[in-house]
């Protein structure tokens, strides 16, 4: 049995192989997640066709596969591993070894020095402890490791370690004396980008070549909606199951807006403009592997419970690469919060071929002027960037003071006034 690319969704031709759950000889269940696929999308996982021993890897971990290619294969109903050598990988997949499983993502993303003196002094990855980005092992990983098992210099090699002498800017003892270095101390680590983050850099790319891209500012007193948030909290996780957030308040407000200034809801297809009567809203997620835009789609007929449970879902579908291909395309409009993340002012890009993105910062409190008196307030900058060949400047404005003026005064979306 055949374990196969499948169907990718629309213009998706291709994906590249991020990791295997199996090794071969390995017994396999139906249904069973067996490889992780990325595409310039999302992440998906490829289940078993069928139960069996895996017999087979065609396309290792990094090998850029289309759809329809056979990705492994099984042998229908046997339970230990074949006795017969397994099939080499084709010339174009990586040479670097398919993960077994249960052992982590980093030994099949070593680079060519650290799988050096891995395979030298015959080291299980699984045991060195990795403090390279995104838990990758680096060499001074491995060259620590072996020092505090009693390797030598000598036996290391004079390539993989500097000799005892003062290197400039090194760092030193409590005692002055410069301590002595592996060569890679300042070295550099060359990883290939993944293909989701590709997709980012040419769609972020895309939209600053092809886009009149402004930005305008506001700020808004949260007060309102922290007041309202405090009135209604226990009650309303108590009836729906689910925290009432900032995000559908603001999602609230912009599908007010939206319906008042249509052009920032709209797109250009050629020479036409093409405008909605609906709000499909891309709310931004920050994952391991990237950014992703989960759409919440029909937001303006939805009540804030709704919003605020899909809003949880996605969310958690993101992080998890569980996100199915038509969850993450069609967006109208988008939404993206750095205030989690600490941001107090940004410019954020447009989401082709959106017009139009608002971007959510922190709360900070700060002194305003309110009815001419200097108050403590919850204060949030708000930045709206769109596309001026559709939207007109007095239209970005209006857009943001329509979001600011249901957010400090909330119940005009509550009472849907």
């Amino acid at each position: 049995m055949e374990l196969k690319v499948p169907t990718l969704g629309e213009s998706l031709t291709e994906a590249t192989v991020l990791r295997w759950f199996k090794a071969v000889g390995d017994t396999v269940v139906a249904d069973e997640p067996l490889v992780e696929l990325e595409t310039d999308k999302v992440t998906l996982e490829v289940p078993a066709p069928a139960a069996g021993t895996l017999s087979e890897i065609r396309a290792g971990a990094g090998t850029d596969v289309e759809v329809g290619a056979v990705l492994a294969v099984i042998a229908n109903g046997a339970t230990s591993a074949p006795t017969s050598e397994p099939k080499s990988e084709p010339a174009s997949a990586p040479s670097e070894p398919v993960a077994p499983a249960g052992k982590p993502a980093r030994e099949s993303k070593l680079s060519p020095a650290v799988r050096k003196l891995i395979v030298e002094h015959a080291l299980d990855v699984v045991v060195i402890p990795a403090t390279g980005k995104d838990g990758r092992l680096t060499k001074g990983d491995v060259l620590a490791y072996l020092e505090r098992a009693g390797v030598s210099a000598a036996e290391i090699g004079p390539a993989a370690v500097a000799v005892d002498a003062e290197i400039p800017g090194a760092p030193t003892g409590g005692d002055g004396e410069t301590h002595a270095r592996d060569a890679s101390w300042r070295g550099e680590e060359r990883v290939p980008m993944t293909r989701l983050r590709r997709r980012i850099a040419e769609r972020l790319k895309e939209a600053q070549n092809t886009a009149a891209m402004l930005t305008t500012f506001n700020e808004v007193d949260m007060s309102g909606v922290i007041a309202a948030r405090a009135r209604h909290r226990e009650r309303f996780e108590a009836k729906h199951g689910v925290k009432l957030g900032f995000m559908s308040f603001f999602a609230k407000a912009c599908v007010v807006a939206l319906n008042e200034v249509p052009a920032v809801n709209a797109e250009i297809d050629d020479t036409d403009i093409v405008y909605r009567n609906y709000v499909d809203l891309g709310i931004a997620v920050g994952t391991e592997q990237g950014l992703v835009v989960p759409v919440l789609r029909d937001a303006g007929h939805k009540t804030f419970a709704e919003i605020e449970n899909e809003i949880a879902a996605l969310g958690r579908g993101a992080r998890d690469g569980k996100l199915a291909m038509d969850q993450l395309t069609g967006g109208t409009f988008t939404i993206t919060n750095g205030g989690v993340y600490g941001s107090l002012l940004s410019m954020p890009i447009l989401n082709p071929p959106q017009s139009g993105i608002l971007g959510m910062h922190k709360i900070q409190p700060r002194p305003v002027a309110v009815d001419d008196k200097v108050e403590i307030r919850p204060m949030m900058y708000l930045a709206l960037s769109y596309d001026h060949r559709i939207v007109d400047g007095a239209e970005a404005v209006t857009f943001l003071v329509r979001v600011k003026e249901c957010i400090e005064d909330p119940d005009r979306i509550l009472l849907d006034v």
